[in-house]
């Protein structure tokens, strides 16, 4: 512990267990006791009127925790799957993964529950060096008691560093019980991921304060680091048909769950928008001016083949359903072309396209922060620019 107790100090007064905001301070047999809780914040040294409280090494890890944090090396992706199909963010996140094992020298490990070996040598070609899967039938559609168990099982058995999921419903459902069940840090919702080239922790990157600010968020004392990524955020690895790898399958045993999945109901819905999927969305902000606008976008879309997007202010104005929404409370797109027409480029708005291809961004205002990651800006009138596009596309396209 970083923090010890002297009994011989303390006089049982109970000021050190209400300051502490990690309940980590118990009175046993009359005097303060600093249990596995403790996060080192240190906050107890100095309300503490006997100084009885003492930190044990100026906030350094001892070297049987230095020893501990050595033996997690390699980076691990909880590659999801549905209907015994592995979902598109897993290979996104084989990508970045293989990245940062690259980086540290390690292997990159995957983990596959309730699907078969095709899958996983699916997954090698992807690049993973190693696939964990368990093929058991009980995990073919998802269940947060058995998934969760059976994620952390392998995580104690193999100790990676690093730990990855996707902020799908099923990745927001489950690992952070995995992270509770390991007492280790989880950081949501991540767009960049880094590592740091002194210490080789993991760098978390993620909006924060509602997009107001992008924090970095370490986790330097526990182990592993866990993080999940939005869809659409990371870029897919290279493919390799002659990639080779490990399969190795694991079995359910002694993993019992307290529910039981009876169905699962999908959504029906009468919008047809494929955001995720579209190659090219073009894009409207407030600047767009309302419902007559959106058409213009929208006859541009058609012409290109692609697909109608909004900012937040347009989908809160009632110009266009939330379902065409980008950003940070919408969807995160990854086009091989986005043209934002009348789109400020709020951080919020960028986390969720800055990852496209090409950005072409068209604003009256040549400040807009959209210029700093368009590819091609044109600063002007929308309303003249967007028709003449348009125009001219189905003039190449002959249509």
């Amino acid at each position: 512990m970083p923090v010890i107790v002297n009994p011989d100090k303390c006089t049982g007064c109970e000021t050190c267990p209400a300051s502490c905001p990690f309940d980590a301070i118990e009175l046993k047999d009359g005097k303060a006791y600093i249990n596995e809780y403790c996060n080192a914040c240190m906050t107890c040294l100095s309300v503490c009127p006997e100084g009885a409280i003492t930190d044990t090494g100026t906030g350094e890890q001892s070297t049987e925790q230095k020893q501990k944090l050595e033996d997690y090396r390699d980076v691990l992706v909880f590659a999801e799957q549905k209907d015994g199909k592995v979902v598109s963010v897993s290979y996104e996140l084989l990508g970045a993964g293989k990245r940062l094992a690259d980086e540290l020298g390690a292997k990159l490990l995957a983990v596959l529950l309730g699907a078969g070996e095709p899958e996983a040598r699916e997954l090698i070609k992807w690049g993973a060096d190693k696939v964990i899967v368990c093929s058991d039938p009980a995990l073919e559609k998802f269940n947060d008691d058995m998934y969760s168990e059976m994620l952390a099982r392998v995580i104690n058995n193999h100790k990676p560093a690093i730990v990855l999921a996707g902020a799908t419903p099923v990745g927001r459902s489950f690992i952070p019980r995995v992270a509770a069940k390991l007492r280790t840090g989880l950081t949501a919702d991540c767009t960049s991921l880094e590592i740091d080239k002194e210490t080789k922790h993991l760098l978390q990157v993620r909006p924060a304060f509602g997009g107001n600010i992008m924090a970095t968020i370490l986790c330097p004392n526990y182990r592993p680091q866990m993080a999940t990524v939005r869809p659409r955020v990371m870029k897919k690895g290279e493919y390799n048909t002659a990639g080779s790898g490990e399969v190795v399958e694991v079995g359910l045993e002694n993993i019992k769950s307290r529910t039981k999945v009876l169905e699962f109901v999908k959504e029906v819905s009468e919008v047809s928008v494929n955001l995720h999927e579209a190659d090219i969305i073009v894009a409207g902000g407030r600047g767009i001016g309302g419902d007559k606008g959106y058409k213009m976008l929208q006859e541009l879309a058609e012409a290109l083949g692609g697909a109608v997007g909004a900012s937040r202010a347009a989908v809160d104005e009632g110009w266009i359903p939330y379902s065409h929404q980008v950003g940070q409370t919408g969807k995160t797109v990854n086009p091989k072309i986005y043209i934002a027409c009348g789109i400020s480029g709020a951080v919020q708005h960028l986390v969720g396209m800055q990852s496209a291809d090409i950005i072409v961004a068209i604003n009256k205002n040549p400040e807009a922060p959209i210029f700093n990651v368009a590819t091609y800006g044109i600063v002007g009138d929308l309303f003249e620019i967007v028709p003449l596009l348009t125009r001219k596309i189905r003039e190449v396209k002959n249509i």
